[in-house]
């Protein structure tokens, strides 16, 4: 695990494609709070949940004048095929499948023992600073309206 992020610091800009294959950089987004939600692997019940509640909620975020990303390092095919399986349209799911784990690493999050990132939240304010960082218990679900009343 590489030197963790902390609330303050600058978000550390990356590039990432997403389930729908279009590349996806931070820096993109500056003028607007970004969510990111990492979660450790697609396929599993808690981290389906956590992308639903992205989606679910996607109209509050635009209202927040926000984007919310859920992010972990499965594959663009395997992301593209559980995005449709859970019937997200509008959330942009990114794939931190190779380097390995490097943009997770990168904000402190990748679990070296597992392979995978942490269940976490950070948010990024308009300038690109890091307003909230929380990590879960992995077999714990965030509670979106936590993450909605930061944004505000």
């Amino acid at each position: 695990m590489t030197e963790e992020v902390k609330v303050g610091d600058q978000g550390k800009d990356f590039v990432l494609e997403s389930h729908t294959g279009e590349k996806v950089a931070l820096s993109e987004h500056r003028g607007k709070k970004v969510l990111l939600s990492f979660h450790p692997l697609a396929w599993t019940k808690i981290c389906g949940d956590q992308m639903k509640s992205l989606e679910e909620n996607k109209e509050r975020f635009d209202e927040l004048d926000a984007v919310a990303f859920g992010i972990s390092v499965d594959t663009v095919p395997s992301k593209k095929a559980w995005a449709e399986e859970l019937g997200i349209e509008n959330t942009q799911l990114l794939c931190d499948f190779w380097p390995h784990g490097k943009m997770i690493k990168d904000y402190g999050l990748f679990r070296d023992e597992d392979g995978f990132s942490q269940r976490a939240n950070i948010i990024i304010d308009e300038e690109g600073k890091m307003i909230f960082k929380k990590v879960y218990p992995i077999r714990e679900l965030p509670d979106i309206e936590e993450i909605i009343e930061e944004m505000r």
